[in-house]
């Protein structure tokens, strides 16, 4: 296997890669570990080096060959210099002087880009006691390594489940799941093809001009400012539970992802119409990460990298989903915003749009260069008003050298925006991640105002669901 693995170190650095790894465009992607227990004696470097170095990403540099084609190169790997255990100013403090301690190195680290001299990863080990966990350990990869799906694999290579540790852990299948009415399905798919043309002119129109000439409002998430990625961010969490998130798509008749973007876009909402009442109505937009995968679950990393056509790497698009305003949508009707979200997000699933942009950047990349495909992808972010990205995570209870996890999710770094949300599943729980622009958006207020989206879109999706049966009910008696 290793000598497979070392046939190609020196492959070129893909398109995407050099697009991430550039003077425009630097991404990376911090995934963070809670653990339930302490980690003093966690055998940290070993795990690392079981973990990492058998990848090829994880012990290459990117360097350029005599004809200037940026290439990975194998080099040493020093342990010592990726992993990184800092030490707090009052060691031994207070459980609240350690979570303002670790929020301001989280929020420095992610700023600070990664030395070129090594391979583009780091962990850093928080042993100090938070008010989430009993040691904290934060993976920093640049993007240019590999995506979401990728860190998956190696979660599913390296850790452990933490009832039965030969056991493999498991995830939410990536398959669409079966109709349940084959001629209704067979009636959507027709209509899908009908009306497949215009759709994707129009989807594929319009991201082209939310990426070129058509930007969003400056609002009380989207500051506007120049250079915003090199602002102090801060990062926060809201934790809702699958199963309720479950329930609510039953009652509505749509997607999980439709009902946490519904979520997510009635809780900024309300949170702007709080700071600035007239930006209820002002335009703001997200831009949704996609897998452009075919596959439908997840693989080991072995598998990963065994495939011909190749699971390893960015295989991720974006396209673009307006957030519904409130002028148009009564605050009174709060499902209308997930339903506007399932319309808008299923629009771009039956249309060509996606694969257009992608076509497309590969087109600007091939005629103009890496540099210039970061400045469209960096103008494309820029001009929108939020990012969002959604991996499925673990479903049992992960462990790491029998060190049992209760919390896992990830932020991205680098991003020109003043709000990105991260949503990651684990352990039956949704964990929504805010990260943002540090004294521009009050990051206790918006996580405050998402958990009353919630909490009001759940409330009237179960009134909706009884609705009709108390109709039926009234209807015999009557």
């Amino acid at each position: 296997m290793e000598e497979n693995f070392r046939e190609e170190l020196n492959e070129p650095v893909s398109p995407m890669g050099q697009c991430l790894d550039n003077t425009s465009l630097c991404l990376h992607i911090l995934a963070f570990l809670e653990f339930q227990v302490p980690i003093h004696d966690l055998p940290i470097f070993s795990l690392v080096e079981d973990a990492f170095l058998y990848i090829p990403r994880f012990t290459s540099i990117m360097v350029h060959d005599g004809r200037g084609v940026k290439r990975w190169k194998q080099i040493e790997v020093k342990l010592e210099e990726h992993i990184i255990e800092p030490k707090f100013i009052d060691d031994g403090m207070s459980v609240d002087s350690n979570d303002k301690h670790f929020a301001d190195y989280i929020s420095k680290m992610a700023m600070e880009d990664l030395p070129r001299t090594r391979p583009l990863w780091q962990v850093h080990v928080i042993k100090y006691p938070t008010s989430n966990a009993a040691g904290t350990l934060v993976f920093k990869f640049h993007h240019a390594i590999g995506d979401g799906y990728n860190l998956m694999g190696v979660i599913l290579s390296s850790l452990q489940r933490a009832d039965d540790p030969s056991l493999r852990l498991s995830f939410p299948s990536l398959k669409s799941p079966r109709p349940k009415s084959i001629s209704r399905f067979i009636m959507n798919k027709m209509s899908q093809y009908l009306s497949m043309p215009f759709t994707s002119v129009s989807e594929f129109g319009w991201s082209l001009l939310k990426s070129t000439l058509v930007e969003d409002d400056k609002t009380p998430i989207r500051s506007g400012v120049e250079a915003v990625e090199f602002r102090r961010t801060k990062l926060s969490n809201v934790t809702f539970s699958k199963d309720h998130i479950k329930e609510i798509k039953s009652n509505l008749g749509v997607t999980i992802n439709d009902v946490i973007t519904g979520i997510i876009f009635y809780g900024i909402r309300l949170y702007m119409q709080n700071i600035d009442y007239r930006s209820r109505a002002f335009s703001s937009t997200a831009l949704v990460i996609a897998n452009t995968r075919h596959i439908k679950d997840y693989q080991i990393v072995q598998d990963m990298l065994k495939t011909e056509k190749g699971a390893w790497g960015n295989h991720i698009t974006y396209y673009h989903v307006s957030v519904p305003k409130l002028q148009d949508i009564p605050i009174s009707n709060p499902l209308q915003f997930v339903r506007k979200a399932h319309t808008s997000i299923k629009r771009n699933k039956n249309s060509f749009a996606n694969p257009l942009i992608t076509k497309l950047l590969r087109m600007k990349n091939k005629l103009e260069g890496p540099e210039a495909l970061a400045k469209h992808i960096h103008g494309t972010m820029r001009k929108s008003s939020l990012l969002i990205s959604n991996v499925a995570g673990p479903i049992e209870q992960m462990a790491w050298a029998n060190h049992p996890i209760g919390g896992f999710f990830f932020t991205l770094s680098g991003i020109p925006q003043s709000l990105v949300i991260t949503v990651m599943s684990y352990m039956g729980m949704l964990r929504v991640t805010t990260t943002t622009e540090e004294e521009f958006i009050d990051e206790q207020k918006l996580t405050w105002y998402l958990n009353k989206a919630f909490d009001i879109i759940r409330h009237e999706s179960i009134a909706k669901e009884n609705i009709p049966k108390w109709n039926k009910f009234f209807k015999y008696v009557l």
